[in-house]
């Protein structure tokens, strides 16, 4: 045989075997039976034994016919299996216990009227007989007591896994909101940020003087932002689409080595001081950092106009940021930019997510504080790394 054919075969072959095995072996166990106590030789019984073994095959779509089928073997043949095979297949297969019942007073009579029926007036009310009827009501009883305990295992396993697919259902979607709304702060972050630069720069070329060589830097300024802002737009759509997929990666620039052209990009006096492990952090940590310095630079260009920003990042029993402002020093130009009122909520709510903690307040010099802790698993920084961004 092939090397494919092999593939092709042998492994469904023990599935097949087993369900083959399943099968027969009563059947055959009730012909053994029968041919037993019957014989070999032709006759009355061994062909009732043969048809109440035969009558095996539709145990299971048919468990009652195989209980009457195997009736007149036990009665004139003398058998026992086939019999007491079907019964238990009925108190498994029906839910109804009085079909077990009915079927296990059937064959206790059976098993227990001589043959022939003349022979009935010879029965006495003595120890023998009662013995016989007590052994032939407990055996039938105790192949549907055996079938219905198997049934209510089975009922029970049915239960706990249905439970256990529903459980698990609702933890999913669980997961897929906390996820959506994980993308939707995400969203929003990207807008609030982008969108609050491009109204900056749009007031520079408001204020501009006609002919001024600034405008056309403040115009490619204005196109490269509209640009990132839609390239992460974009991949955070993607990422929604994919159902909150829980391995979704966010937006590319999204981490701690993205602080630096984003102080830089935020069009604000910023000193930047960061010490962070040589090694990458988890990624959620990173970007809930990240988020949470964009956030707080957005608000200081929204709040506070001519504010001087300072942004701290530190390891130590966690991931620390830091973000204060001085107070405004002048009053806003240009026209406010709305705020949704879900920026710090946001913010709060992620740290909480990733078992972490939020403050924001303001602070004794006029300005405001943005601090936020997220746990990493590790204590103490092992690389430092500054730098200032006018």
């Amino acid at each position: 045989m092939s090397p494919a054919g092999e593939g092709d075969g042998w492994p469904q072959a023990p599935g097949a075997v087993r369900r083959i095995a399943s099968g027969a072996l009563p059947v055959l166990v009730a012909l053994v039976d029968g041919l037993v106590v019957n014989g070999l030789t032709p006759g009355l019984g061994t062909w009732l034994a043969l048809v109440a073994a035969g009558a095996l095959l539709l145990r299971r779509r048919a468990p009652e016919a195989a209980v009457l089928a195997g009736l007149p073997g036990l009665y004139l043949g003398h058998i026992a299996f086939a019999p007491l095979i079907a019964l238990y297949c009925v108190a498994v297969r029906r839910g109804h216990a009085l079909v077990g019942v009915a079927g296990a007073a059937a064959v206790a009579v059976a098993w227990f009227l001589p043959h022939p029926a003349a022979g009935l007036s010879s029965l006495a009310l003595d120890r023998e007989t009662a013995l016989l009827a007590l052994d032939c009501c407990g055996v039938a009883a105790g192949v549907v007591v055996l079938g219905r305990s198997v049934r209510s295992r089975q009922e029970r396993l049915r239960a706990a896994t249905e439970r256990r697919a529903w459980e698990n259902q609702v933890l999913t979607e669980r997961v897929l909101a906390t996820e959506r709304n994980r993308l939707a702060r995400e969203m929003h972050d990207v807008v609030a940020h982008k969108v609050s630069l491009i109204s900056l720069q749009a007031g520079a070329l408001q204020v501009g003087r006609p002919g001024d060589t600034d405008v056309r830097t403040t115009a490619r300024t204005i196109h490269e932002l509209s640009a990132q802002t839609l390239t992460e737009l974009r991949h955070l759509v993607g990422v929604l689409r994919t159902a909150g997929d829980p391995d979704a990666q966010g937006a590319p620039g999204t981490g701690l080595a993205g602080l630096t052209d984003l102080v830089r990009d935020s069009g604000l006096a910023v000193d930047l001081d960061v010490s962070i492990p040589p090694a990458p952090l988890p990624e959620p940590v990173e970007r809930a950092a990240y988020r949470t310095v964009q956030e707080a630079l957005t608000n200081i260009r929204k709040h506070a106009p001519g504010a001087r920003a300072r942004v701290r990042v530190r390891c130590a029993a966690g991931l620390h940021v830091e973000v204060h402002n001085t107070a405004p020093c002048r009053v806003s130009a240009r026209p406010a930019l709305p705020g949704g009122g879900h920026g710090l909520v946001g913010l709060r709510e992620r740290a909480h997510l990733l078992g972490g903690d939020f403050h924001a307040a303001p602070a004794p010099d006029g300005g405001f504080t943005v601090k936020a802790v997220f746990p990493v698993g590790w204590t103490g920084p092992r690389h430092s790394a500054g730098a200032s961004a006018t």
